[in-house]
């Protein structure tokens, strides 16, 4: 699965305003998913008109953090959420859901795992397929993750648990394991480490895929991507975008190269 881009607001994310030329760009490969993140109706909408064929909604376990990433509250955005999920599950897209700030919150600070809980079940009633648990800012440690695991999966089947870690306190990849150890199989992950939030201050890319790909190797678990290939990709978009490479796996391989 490759989540292609976001029908965000132009206005509120430049960087994102191409989504249409983005999604309608990619040569689409038979077998792969190509989500598109959706806030809201007119994000759908523009959604369905490039040709998306799976969605992902998302919510958040902060108050505040939802009203700074999107303009309204956990319980509004749940339920602005409701005719979106219908109406993509109807013109049979998938549906993916994401809850921010798992473990901290940088308006609130600690986030108490019983409201993860809450909006993961919320949203899994609405219909989404699978539900991606993000550690927005970075700030969880793999015994907070596997309790948070052990939380949520005791409600809702594992398989369609996913985590999103992001590195800012080099944590990550610790974090991915600790969630592997618990049953997760689908983990969240970014080419280079690249990204960020423009509603976190500080918090840097999610996970290197290149670390993720090289960690499940090691455990001798299949994942069907090619890491050297990936190597590759990560090398060429960080020169495309002068930026540093943050896998170190990627690295190391390509300095032997």
């Amino acid at each position: 699965m490759i989540e292609a881009t976001s029908f965000v607001s132009p206005r509120a994310i430049p960087q994102l305003q191409d989504a249409e030329a983005v999604l309608r760009g990619i040569r689409q490969k038979p077998g792969v998913a190509y989500p598109v993140l959706v806030p809201n109706q007119e994000g759908l909408d523009r959604a369905l008109q490039a040709g998306a064929r799976s969605i992902a909604v998302f919510a958040a376990a902060s108050e505040t953090f939802s009203q700074k990433n999107i303009r309204m509250g956990v319980q509004e955005s749940l339920r602005n959420f409701v005719p979106i999920v219908q109406e993509a599950k109807d013109k049979g897209l998938w549906v993916r859901g994401y809850v921010s700030c798992v473990m901290g919150c940088p308006y609130e600070g600690k986030i108490d795992p019983a409201r993860v809980l809450e909006v993961t079940q919320a949203l899994f009633t609405l219909g989404v397929q699978e539900v991606s648990l993000g550690d927005t800012i970075g700030v969880g440690t793999p015994m907070a993750f596997k309790a948070l695991i052990k939380l949520v999966s005791g409600q809702m089947p594992v398989e369609h648990l996913a985590v999103h870690c992001h590195d800012t306190y080099g944590q990550a990849l610790a974090n991915v394991y600790a969630s592997l150890e618990e049953g997760v199989r689908i983990v969240d992950a970014s080419v280079a480490g690249l990204g960020g939030c423009p509603y976190a201050k500080g918090a840097t890319g999610n996970v290197a895929t290149e670390d993720v790909l090289y960690l499940l190797q090691g455990l001798g678990m299949e994942t069907g991507v090619d890491f050297n290939a990936l190597v590759q990709v990560g090398d060429f978009i960080s020169q495309a975008l002068n930026k540093k490479n943050q896998a170190k796996s990627g690295v190391a391989t390509l300095a032997k190269s």
